[in-house]
């Protein structure tokens, strides 16, 4: 396939008018090697990479930590639909029995034309800080524990391509050391102060987990998290752009502090994403979501209620350089779990995932 004459997203943050090369599925460099004879003329339209948002627990009223294949599939196909081409379906904190169930669930899926590619699991929990654990339930939490991390592996054939813990607990450093070679290490839903942060840096966490939620915030004298964050420059920061996690003036203040390459806008979404407002389960809690906004029955923000899409479209009305923001949601979550060799991208060789929208950003087409 042959798109013509479409404003092209460049690795660079711009567009530029240029023809687009398909074959197989791939993206190719010239036009001698495409060999199905279709074209499409995108003239006034934009091309942009597919999405890829790390960090989900749900969609159109389906739950991953419930742990059905049909759930997780429905899931998949939502997913595609908004223009998130590569997806971590990501777990809440679970008994070990459940989590487990949970994550084989992935073992059964086939890959399908309208679903969106599982590049990993995201682990979110059990190894959190109980004084921040948000959403998640206080009752399975546990400390850091390489051996109860391998029986999760095992379980998913060793997908998990990203977890998210406590440095604060005990047995934190050990299971960076012992993990970092295997997944990347994401920090979050912890107390940690700047000195314990940075020392979880140091041993090779590389990601932090939705910043400033679940976290200390960021003091002038007690920098926490966010300020150990800001002074490693090989880590990645999650970014909710909802305009309810995080304050609009501080989305904005983010990518002027980490910069357009450092900043990985993720969704959160639950499984309310894609319906009305009402009630929904987040790991079997109640979850009510009125205007927009999750909450469990105590108040607390219990995920987001639309898709990555929608929150990347949400920074730039916020502020947010439309470059910056799109690379937030293709280059930079491809870069920080080690897939921007396959997509990320429209760069030859790489996954042709493709989104066709107009002027506006308002999605026309996901191919």
């Amino acid at each position: 396939m042959i798109i013509r004459n479409g404003l092209v997203f460049q690795e660079n943050g711009t567009y530029r008018k240029q023809d687009l090369y398909i074959e197989k599925g791939r993206i190719v460099s010239s036009s001698r090697e495409v060999t199905d004879g279709q074209e499409m003329d995108a003239r006034g339209l934009k091309i942009l990479p597919g999405l890829i948002d790390v960090h989900s627990h749900g969609a159109a009223g389906c739950d991953f930590s419930d742990g059905s294949l049909k759930g997780l599939e429905k899931i998949l196909r939502y997913q595609k639909s908004c223009g998130v081409t590569t997806y971590c379906p990501t777990t809440m904190t679970l008994p070990e029995e459940k989590l487990l169930q949970v994550l084989s669930s992935v073992n059964a899926v086939q890959k399908e034309k309208d679903q969106a590619v599982i590049a990993g699991i995201h682990m979110e929990g059990p190894f959190l800080d109980p004084a921040r654990k948000g959403a998640h339930r206080a009752d399975s939490l546990r400390c850091p524990d390489a051996e109860f991390f391998q029986r999760c592996q095992e379980a998913c054939g060793g997908r998990i391509r990203l977890l998210t813990m406590a440095p604060n607990l005990a047995g934190a450093k050990e299971l960076i050391r012992d993990v970092c070679g295997e997944t990347v290490v994401s920090l979050g839903h912890t107390d940690a102060d700047y000195d314990c942060a940075s020392r979880a840096f140091d041993l090779g966490a590389a990601h932090v987990t939705h910043l400033y939620n679940a976290m200390a915030p960021f003091g002038h004298r007690c920098p926490g998290l966010v300020g150990a964050a800001f002074d490693y420059r090989q880590v990645m920061v999650e970014l909710i752009a909802d305009g309810i996690h995080v304050h609009p003036c501080v989305v904005r203040s983010t990518f002027s502090l980490f910069g357009r390459d450092r900043v990985v806008l993720i969704s959160d979404s639950i499984a309310a994403a894609g319906m009305e407002d009402g009630v929904c389960l987040l790991s079997g809690q109640k979850v009510t979501v009125k205007d927009g906004k999750a909450t469990l029955s105590d108040g607390t923000i219990a995920g987001c209620a639309v898709s990555l899409f929608t929150c990347m479209k949400r920074a730039i009305r916020f502020g947010v350089p439309e470059g910056d923001a799109v690379l937030a949601a293709t280059a930079n979550p491809a870069r920080s779990i080690g897939i921007y060799d396959e997509t990320g991208s429209l760069s030859p060789g790489k996954r042709a995932d493709l989104l066709v929208t107009d002027q506006d950003l308002n999605l026309l087409q996901v191919l």
